[in-house]
């Protein structure tokens, strides 16, 4: 890197940790979005949320001293004033914006207390006038990092493409190239880095210009073909081979008070022929919240224990775990099957002896958080590793997890479990390496949860409903976002909450839940909530996931407008799990803006994860559901899985071409997209 201009020891660092580290790796160091500088705005055309160019005059600058000092500067044109406000700023800073100065900025307008700001512009200043400058095309704007800003970003690129476009090799075969009339590779990157001055800005701007979906469609396919990849090499490894059903599970079955549905049936069917394979199996079990998942990992950890191998089950946070805990132990307590906890607040002593059964076999299911990965634990025999709520965990957390159980001679199965609902478009290209399995149908005689839509306005009202609720004998949540006040987030705190409640119905026994408690804390709360002795539980999102308690049957989510779809779908998911009709009231603090709006009317109308997590999609993009931690891969670089969805087929057509008549080219597809991957190579 550092025969680059302006690129020493310290700089070459600062790109190695975003991938960059030889010159032709800036041409793959793709533009997020563009910004418009081709034209000046007048000042009375500026619109908030628009990124502008404005040039005009200064009228004054004086600092303000209130809860944060800021600069404000005066800039008004022929048709209109505007203000930019500054929070960092030296005195030499302050000194040059003069009154009668020139200006050109360029920033964002937003709204402010009397008018509208730029907030921290670019700009450029003159004593006498000068005639404003543009650019003649789209700016491009690059992911950087700390150190390393969009105009040091964007001549190093600029510096990459006049030095190595020409070293740039065309991967895809002529044949594919021709057949679905993709774009020169160079033309493509030199088009999405410089767009020329005739370019369809508007196809540009949204992402859709064929020179980037030429680039969004190679990336989707080292993606396709890493994962793939993942697959063929995990079939090498040895697993062991265990057949079912086995006694235990049949015991079991018997002592429960349901009946597995189909597809619950249908999912364990699946997961019996993965243990019965010689390769290790590794399978996505997705489904809607309630849909019984939990029985359905059971089935497979009692006949991978009756067959001698012991089960590893985590968690992504305490609460959850300890869920687990109860349930397992309350169904293999019976069938004499011993069940291990182990969490990093484990004391000492519990710890020590929880690491020899462990070591030595007696634990046969071990439950935990991610203590279960670190160093000291040694399993004797892990024969299935099950992943809850995997897309909390870091990829790293889940190799060293498997790798405990790996001997030179085998490798342990995997269940990765999901109430997240995956949809198909994405799974075809971030699942590759995954079996995937959906429990689509809920459990007979449960009701879809009802869900109405409240200003915060009506507080009083949902704290009447509450009481009529909980003095029927039925229990309720209050969930709130953070646990105490904060100035950045104007949200009601769980604390603050948690006080108003007791003293406006007194009569109720009211708890508070967050993730600050202890763990022993944590679970007397959650044991006496379970046993019906708490009315009404005040909570942040610890009890997104895992809580079950089928009494409780009115949940309330306060500012739930901050929510995501699928965080809101998960908490309304903790109740409707008896035979009460449910209800969940999602509270927002007016006005409310319109893409929020169609969010909470999207969970006012539905109760259908599939759908809902489509539109989770559609609305937030891929977001933590898909990025580096989820699937082990680098985050992408310019396809948008939501934008480009119509893509995914065609990617998978042209993999499936490559890896039969040219796999040659596969390692050098994927290095140029995830030069990282070989580390998740056996994931």
């Amino acid at each position: 890197m550092q025969k680059l201009s302006g690129v020493g020891p310290q700089l070459a660092t600062r790109l190695e940790k975003i991938g960059i580290a030889k010159p032709i790796d800036l041409l793959f160091h793709l533009p997020t979005r563009y910004q418009d500088r081709t034209h000046i705005t007048a000042i009375a055309n500026l619109r908030p949320g628009e990124t502008a160019v404005i040039a005009g005059q200064v009228d004054a600058a004086e600092v303000r001293f209130g809860k944060r000092r800021s600069l404000l500067v005066s800039v008004s044109d022929e048709s209109g004033s505007v203000l930019l406000r500054f929070f960092h700023f030296s005195r030499g800073q302050q000194s040059g914006f003069r009154e009668g100065a020139w200006i050109q900025c360029f920033g964002e307008a937003r709204r402010g207390a009397r008018s509208l700001e730029l907030v921290h512009p670019e700009y450029k200043i003159s004593p006498e006038p000068v005639e404003p400058v543009t650019e003649n095309s789209l700016t491009p704007v690059y992911p950087t990092t700390e150190g390393l800003g969009p105009a040091m970003m964007r001549k190093l690129v600029q510096q990459a493409l006049d030095k190595h476009l020409g070293e740039l090799e065309e991967l895809l075969p002529e044949g594919i190239r021709n057949q679905y009339r993709l774009t020169d590779l160079r033309q493509a990157v030199l088009t999405t880095h410089r767009p020329p001055p005739e370019s369809d800005t508007a196809a540009l701007m949204l992402g859709i210009h064929p020179a980037q979906q030429r680039l969004v469609l190679e990336e989707l396919l080292g993606h396709r073909l890493a994962l793939s990849r993942q697959r063929k090499q995990r079939q090498l490894d040895t697993a062991p081979s265990i057949s079912g059903p086995g006694k235990l599970w049949s015991m079991l079955q018997d002592q429960l008070d349901f009946t597995l549905t189909g597809a619950q049936s249908r999912v364990v069917g699946e997961l019996l022929q993965d243990l019965s394979r010689d390769n290790p199996g590794l399978r996505l079990v997705q489904g809607d919240v309630g849909s019984g998942k939990t029985i359905v990992a059971a089935a497979a950890a009692l006949i991978t224990i009756e067959a001698g191998f012991q089960v590893a089950l985590m968690a992504p946070t305490e609460l959850l775990a300890e869920q687990h805990r109860h349930t397992f132990k309350q169904w293999f307590d019976l069938l004499g099957v011993h069940t291990e906890w182990l969490t990093g607040k484990l004391p000492a002593a519990q710890r020590r002896e929880a690491l020899e059964k462990i070591q030595s076999g007696e634990a046969s299911m071990v439950i935990g958080t991610h203590a279960l990965f670190q160093d000291k634990v040694e399993f004797r025999k892990l024969g299935l590793l099950v992943i809850d709520e995997q897309h909390r965990f870091g990829v790293d957390q889940r190799l060293a997890l498997r790798a405990k159980g790996r001997t030179e001679a085998m490798s342990p199965h995997q269940i990765i479990m999901s109430a997240t609902p995956i949809p198909r478009s994405l799974a075809m290209i971030l699942y590759a390496d995954l079996d995937v399995s959906s429990i689509d149908e809920l459990p007979p005689g449960r009701k879809p949860v009802k869900t109405v839509v409240l200003p915060s306005t009506r507080r009083t009202e949902v704290a009447e409903r509450i009481r009529r609720i909980c003095e029927s004998g039925q229990q309720a949540y209050w969930v709130c976002p953070l646990i105490d006040e904060s100035e950045k987030i104007q949200a009601q705190a769980a604390t603050e909450v948690h006080a108003i409640l007791k003293s406006q119905l007194p009569a109720l026994q009211i708890e508070l839940i967050h993730g600050r408690l202890k763990s022993k804390e944590k679970e007397r709360i959650m044991e006496r909530f379970n046993r019906g002795v708490i009315d009404l539980l005040v909570s942040t999102t610890v009890i997104e996931v895992g809580v079950d308690v089928p009494n409780a049957s009115l949940m309330i989510i306060e500012n739930a407008e901050r929510l995501g779809l699928a965080q809101l779908h998960q908490l309304r998911g903790r109740v409707g799990r008896g035979s009460e009709q449910a209800s969940c009231v999602l509270m927002y603090d007016p006005p409310l803006g319109s893409l929020a709006r169609e969010r909470l009317g999207i969970l006012r109308d539905t109760n259908d994860g599939f759908k809902i997590a489509r539109k989770d999609l559609e609305q937030r993009g891929p977001g933590e559901l898909l990025g580096t931690r989820q699937t082990g891969l680098q985050q992408l670089k310019i396809a948008d899985l939501a934008r480009d969805k119509d893509l995914i087929p065609l990617v998978d057509k042209i993999a499936r071409s490559i890896e039969s008549s040219h796999p040659a080219l596969v390692d050098r597809l994927v290095a140029r997209w995830l030069p990282s991957s070989e580390k998740y190579s056996r994931a």
